[in-house]
């Protein structure tokens, strides 16, 4: 899936006559290429893409939109706040009927317009058969992708498919809201048609990200699950507009868990390297491994700020964000881990990892000591104290404590610095960051960053976690518990002699954390007023002055959001607001509820 953007400059399509689009190939490419890339919430719900003539920058893929899903779940929180104002305020409870977070309405509507034509003028096309077929099913998926982004956020929306015309009827043109419910059954049975009849390839060109029967199936398997949840979990409101009746639940889990299971038939967890370690930090580095069911493909071109221009291809700025020091900017570390979200990352015994704060506070340790026996996933996806990093180590030490006891915040001390590098904006965080999709290769001292890591949009590993929680629903532990195993497995942990939904939930946070999988998971299990209501906390490292290797005294930061910013997610948050703009220009359109 890469950007076509330089092709469509050269001559814009609306400048070419009908004809000569619908009957060429490579023209009908392009503009469904152009599709792909709008879709802007393929990389991590990033809510806009980067255009010359349309986009931020900084909320698109290029910039730091991917980030926000993160910081407004229990994984971390904004710390590197460059143009992240709105993520504290949403997070702290804030969203209310001015919208304003992660919005997915307008760009998607647009998309879906684009391909509501496409499907409509690509049907009469006298291209061949076989491959009109494949470029409409892949249509159908886009569209379908942008209506699962809108339902999980909205409930039901306007369900349009049709390519709709200024003097069509008013009740055609101003739509009202679609049930939850069917915006739910339009996905699956798209997915389904798709599936059946075979319109898209089981394998495609690795080169052109395109999707295949198993990102159909991908789509089928997170959707229905979705759908499952929202009946089991939630209610039903509006008269039935928002939610899914509780009947309809063992269904749609039925169709996730069916789905699941064909997928597993086709691929495999990526297991090449060794290192446990170095082997998860790999799905995400390693270009089409097996266990990439659909990705967003970057390369290293890079992108002006000014013009918006490419120069053939396309790069992200994932590092330049997320990365420790050093950085162009004296910056990165954007999401800032929470020490809880550290601690679910268990021993590789299988005891729990929740640390006992009181003695960890009461002595000294090194880094080596209190990370001992981890979980390999926690330091393929979390850096902190002396992590390695470009032939150095991370220093997020904040104060140097001395042999009288005084602890010196400024200057240095026999030639110790009393403050690691790794504060940004004054600030050392939480003491951690993110290291999972980090390529030490990349060049973060040049700006804008240039990262040509893919974005991994479906992978098995959530495949097999999908499969498990359906399963599990569908009174299937066995079944369910082998899946949570072999993602243990690979892992490097021990395995688990029995299954829970609890367990489920567990293993989801922790193999999928910083994917954009959390937020929603928490709101379609309807946790979220709880689980996103609790204050979080950070890790201080005091280095002690003279010790070699280095030991630390460590303090519990709580509450490390600030009173100001103290996470609050409300009951009826688990939809987002219509707005006032979108219900004042389409009166058909209901308010949800309680904004």
């Amino acid at each position: 899936m890469t950007s076509c953007l330089d092709v469509l400059d050269k001559e814009p399509l609306d400048m070419i006559s009908d004809k000569a689009v619908w009957n060429d190939p490579v023209l009908i490419e392009s503009y469904l290429s152009e599709c792909y890339y709008q879709t802007s919430v393929f990389v991590n719900e990033t809510p806009t893409y980067f255009s010359k003539d349309f986009g931020s920058f900084w909320q698109s893929e290029a910039g730091m939109g991917m980030h926000w899903i993160n910081e407004i779940a229990d994984e971390a929180m904004a710390h590197w706040k460059y143009n992240t104002d709105a993520a504290p305020v949403f997070k702290a409870g804030g969203l209310n009927i001015g919208g304003g977070l992660l919005e997915w309405w307008e760009h998607s509507y647009v998309i879906i317009r684009k391909l509501n034509e496409f499907l409509q003028r690509l049907s009469s096309s006298p291209i061949d058969a076989n491959l009109r077929n494949q470029r409409m099913a892949e249509a159908r998926f886009l569209r379908a992708f942008n209506y699962f982004a809108m339902v999980k956020r909205y409930g039901a929306v306007p369900l349009i498919t049709v390519l709709q015309n200024m003097d069509d009827p008013k009740e055609e043109l101003y739509v009202k809201r679609t049930p939850e419910k069917d915006v739910y059954d339009f996905i699956l049975s798209e997915m389904d048609d798709i599936i059946n009849n075979n319109y898209l390839p089981d394998v495609a060109d690795s080169k052109t990200g395109r999707p295949t029967k198993y990102v159909a199936l991908a789509l089928k398997s997170r959707a229905a699950l979705y759908a499952g949840s929202i009946a089991q979990f939630g209610k039903v409101q509006l008269e039935g507009l928002l939610g899914i009746p509780s009947s309809e639940a063992e269904g749609y889990y039925l169709q996730s868990y069916l789905a699941s299971k064909e997928i597993k038939k086709k691929f495999s967890l990526y297991n090449s390297d060794s290192d446990k370690v170095t082997n998860f930090k790999n799905i995400f580095l390693v270009k089409n491994n097996n266990e990439v069911i659909f990705a967003k493909h970057h390369n290293s071109s890079p992108a002006s700020i000014d013009s918006g221009q490419y120069s053939g291809g396309h790069c992200w700025g994932y590092d330049f964000a997320q990365c420790p020091k050093p950085h162009a900017w004296n910056a990165g570390n954007k999401d800032a881990p929470y020490l809880e979200m550290a601690e679910e990352f268990e021993y590789t015994d299988g005891r729990p990892g929740t640390l006992n704060r009181q003695q960890i506070t009461n002595r000294e340790w090194t880094t080596e000591e209190l990370w001992k026996d981890k979980d390999p996933r926690f330091f393929a996806t979390i850096y902190t104290q002396n992590t390695e990093w470009k032939g150095t180590k991370v220093d997020f030490h904040n104060g140097l404590r001395l042999s009288n006891g005084t602890i010196l915040t400024e200057g240095s001390y026999e030639g110790v610095q009393a403050l690691g590098t790794q504060s940004v904006d004054n600030s050392f965080g939480t003491g951690f960051g993110v290291m999972k999709y980090l390529d030490e290769n990349s060049n973060t001292l040049q700006m804008p960053g240039i990262s040509s890591t893919d974005y991994i949009i479906f992978r098995f590993g959530e495949i097999l976690l999908n499969f498990a929680e359906a399963a599990f629903e569908l009174n299937k532990p066995e079944e369910a518990l082998d899946a949570i195993n072999a993602l243990r497995t690979r892992a490097g942990i021990a395995e688990l002699e029995n299954i829970d939904r609890d367990k489920i939930r567990h293993e989801r946070k922790v193999e999928l954390a910083y994917e954009g999988h959390r937020y929603w998971d928490v709101r379609r299990w309807r946790k979220a007023t709880d689980v996103l209501s609790r204050p979080n906390s950070g890790l201080r490292y005091i280095l002690i002055h003279g010790t070699n290797p280095p030991k630390y005294k460590l303090e519990v930061l709580d509450n490390i959001d600030g009173a100001a910013n103290a996470p609050k997610f409300y009951e009826h948050q688990y939809y987002f607001p219509i707005t006032l703009g979108r219900t004042g220009n389409n009166s058909n359109l209901v308010e949800n509820p309680e904004y």
